[in-house]
């Protein structure tokens, strides 16, 4: 028993200089601590609204590269359909000079249908090329939208952070009032 009343009353001292020490005012560092957490958080505040501002900016640079993206490709796919229809002529041409049988028209046909696969393979080649920044500024933009959503979420936890420090700091500097008086 004796024993069982010994660990009770150590228990109850623990305790009791526990209570006593978290009710003791704040000393000069903790309010020091307290205003210089509570710049650093402003600070990162400023820095992620900052940040937040360049993705908006980003994100708008790459709608736009998507736009003229699109653009290019339906000129480009314009330009493959008159080549395809210059083509179509050009292979014309040639069936009816070969029907004339006269040399010059075969060579001056020849050369526009070669003319022309060449024009339809550029054209091709653009619009591929088209194809690839289109992806390319869509993958851009998803990844400006994704870093601002992780910017916005940094800045609501440094709003957290500041509301806490300022709590914190209210509570240590009237803890040292009432110490003074």
């Amino acid at each position: 028993m004796k024993r069982l009343t010994g660990w009770t009353v150590a228990a109850a001292c623990t305790i009791a200089v526990v209570v006593g020490l978290s009710v003791l005012p704040a000393s000069a560092q903790d309010v020091r601590n307290d205003r210089q957490d509570l710049r650093q958080d402003r600070q990162d505040i400023r820095q992620d609204t900052h940040d937040i501002h360049e993705d908006r900016q980003d994100i708008r640079q790459d709608t736009r590269d998507i736009r003229g993206d699109k653009l290019d490709i339906a000129r480009d796919t314009q330009d493959i359909r008159q080549d395809r229809r210059a083509l179509q002529s050009a292979r014309q041409q040639l069936r009816d000079a070969y029907k004339s049988g006269d040399p010059t028209a075969i060579k001056a046909a020849r050369e526009s249908l070669q003319k022309g696969r060449a024009d339809l393979r550029n054209d091709l080649k653009d619009r591929r090329g088209d194809v690839r920044d289109l992806r390319n500024d869509r993958q851009d933009r998803r990844a400006d939208v994704k870093d601002l959503r992780e910017d916005k979420r940094d800045r609501r936890e440094d709003d957290r952070d500041v509301r806490q420090d300022r709590r914190d700091l209210h509570r240590d500097l009237s803890a040292r009032r009432t110490k003074q008086q």
